[in-house]
């Protein structure tokens, strides 16, 4: 049995359980890998540099978010639409997608790369940085920015490499660049000194070694798809069905850096330069069991996509329900630490006293409603996974822009502070609510044909 006819059995055959496990574990990582760069820096730079340091990282979350959703935009489609074609039997088709997602990253990394950088002052300024944070944040991102090229090469052909059959491959070549950024993390800033720069040079380094590693998998002739001389050329078919299924994520993560814009204003104006230091440590912890469910769900994708080309949707609903279950478990745990024991969580990250606190109220009041985020997010790659782009697009912008960012503005001049905070739990539990709506209407129409 060859490569081919051995992962196709297995997505059309396998039991959910162990396949869900076969999948979920490498995309786990991959997306925790992801999360764990902005979480070890944070980390490394409160316990190393200070808690103001902090508060200049949090500031770049907007730049950052947006030059990283056009890696997703393209990562994510690829992903879904090779997935898909896979499952057709159309390898062709699915390498010339490949070949085309790899210009696209080149391409707009140059167009979003090069306007960050010349006008980081006047962004910085705009996104509720002063004096005492804004040389924080500009030492981090004169670093950074120009090395995302080998973050986007990274994390968006990784899921790729997932999608096509090699999750474990995938799974390693992430481990690698996270175990590097860890130790080149302690190295450069407690060894040498080099305090919020060192962070940004171990970060950069470990994203380029994670994508050598990345693109060497897709030049390799045993792979089942594999750059070829001959898919390099763009053609709007195919451009399209990357932009059609990305958009989605890619409209998420674009509303994560406005949301990112007004929280940062509304935090500087009710809690000061400490506060959009604490939202950074929240943003960090709720970060993680996002990315955790994240990985889950993209687990799902590979099995969700062939099975419905392939026409299982049995197999397709058993894996959402279980995708739904282990999702919620995750979501359910992070909001019973966040209640009992912020102050812990916190601790990791800063030793000041004030931070502490500011950060310890904001996490249990940020994850009050935390329990339902886990099925959202897994409704959306739901859709996502099977093509429906406009429904996964929709759920991914509901949190934050109708529910999220009307909260943060209209909640703060009546509670101030604790009205920032709260404003996460309720848009957590319109969007979940919203979620479940759609969920309910597609699966009347969807047990039709079973």
């Amino acid at each position: 049995m060859n490569t081919t006819t051995h992962i196709t059995q297995r997505l059309e055959h396998e039991k959910i359980a162990p396949l869900l496990l076969h999948y979920a574990i490498p995309a786990v990582i991959g997306t925790m890998v992801n999360a764990l760069y902005n979480i070890v820096d944070r980390i490394f730079i409160g316990q190393g540099v200070g808690a103001l340091a902090i508060s200049g990282l949090t500031l770049t979350f907007p730049i950052l978010l947006f030059i990283q959703a056009f890696g997703m935009l393209v990562g994510v489609g690829t992903a879904t639409r090779i997935s898909i074609y896979l499952g057709r039997k159309q390898n062709d088709l699915a390498e010339n997608v490949l070949g085309n997602a790899l210009v696209l990253t080149f391409i707009l990394s140059a167009c979003t790369l090069i306007p960050c950088l010349l006008f980081m002052d006047e962004l910085l300024l705009a996104f509720g940085g002063s004096e005492q944070t804004i040389p924080y944040a500009k030492d981090y991102l004169r670093i950074t920015i120009p090395g995302n090229i080998f973050a986007a090469l990274s994390f968006s052909f990784n899921a790729v490499m997932r999608a096509s059959g090699y999750p474990r491959k995938a799974m390693f070549t992430m481990l690698i660049g996270a175990f590097l950024n860890i130790i080149l993390d302690a190295v450069f800033i407690f060894g040498m000194d080099l305090g919020i720069k060192g962070a940004a040079v171990a970060t950069v380094i470990s994203m380029a070694v994670s994508a050598l590693f990345v693109m060497h998998h897709f030049l390799h002739k045993k792979s089942l798809i594999r750059f070829r001389k001959n898919t390099f050329t763009l053609k709007k078919p195919l451009i399209w069905g990357i932009v059609s299924i990305g958009i989605s994520p890619f409209a998420m993560q674009l509303a994560g850096s406005l949301v990112n814009v007004v929280m940062n204003h509304s935090l500087k104006t009710y809690g000061g330069d400490l506060a959009i230091g604490a939202n950074g440590i929240i943003s960090s912890v709720a970060m993680l069991l996002v990315m955790l469910n994240i990985g889950i769900a993209q687990g799902m994708q590979p099995i969700v996509g062939y099975n419905h080309g392939a026409g299982l949707h049995k197999r397709v609903l058993a894996t959402l329900r279980l995708v739904i279950i282990t999702a919620t478990c995750i979501t359910g745990a992070g909001f019973l630490c966040s209640t009992f024991s912020p102050e812990w969580i916190v601790r990791a990250f800063s030793n000041d006293p004030e931070m502490i606190a500011i950060s310890s109220n904001g996490l249990r009041i940020s994850l009050l409603l935390f329990l339902p985020v886990g099925s959202q997010i897994a409704i959306t790659q739901f859709f996502q996974s099977i093509g429906i782009a406009w429904k996964a697009m929709f759920l991914s912008l509901s949190r934050q822009c109708l529910f999220l960012i009307p909260a943060i503005l209209l909640l703060p001049p009546f509670f101030d502070l604790d009205g920032v905070w709260f404003a996460a739990p309720l848009s957590d539990f319109a969007a979940a609510v919203t979620a479940w709506f759609f969920l309910a209407h597609h699966i009347k129409r969807y047990k039709n044909s079973l």
